[in-house]
């Protein structure tokens, strides 16, 4: 059985995984960011995979979840969310992937 520290540590590497790999979930782009055209809508994904300023103000839980950067003078904001394997309800133990889904999404502040 994992420790509430355990669960918080595997919690934030399979969110690290999704975020920086693109691998063990979904990544969402939304309407704005795709709008701003291929090149751009890469950049922002390479921001986000490249992030590591996590501290007490964006991350106070540990999980690596979500924060806002700024890309090309946009305000682009992403954050994982934690889904059961129907996608319909929350998961019921983020840090066992056998029963959750990730889901990220990628959004432009303005459509928060």
């Amino acid at each position: 059985m994992q420790t509430s520290r355990e669960k918080t540590d595997e919690i934030r590497r399979l969110n690290d995984q999704l975020r920086c790999q693109g691998m063990g979930g979904r990544i969402l782009v939304t309407q704005g960011v795709d709008a701003l055209g291929p090149e751009n809508a890469a950049q922002v994904l390479e921001a986000v995979a490249e992030f590591e300023a996590f501290g007490p103000d964006n991350d106070p839980y540990g999980e690596h979840d979500c924060a806002s950067i700024e890309v090309n003078g946009k305000r682009i904001i992403w954050k994982i969310d934690y889904y059961d394997a129907s996608l319909t309800y929350g998961s019921p133990d983020p840090a066992d992937p056998s029963v959750t889904r990730r889901v990220m999404t990628v959004m432009l502040a303005e459509e928060y």
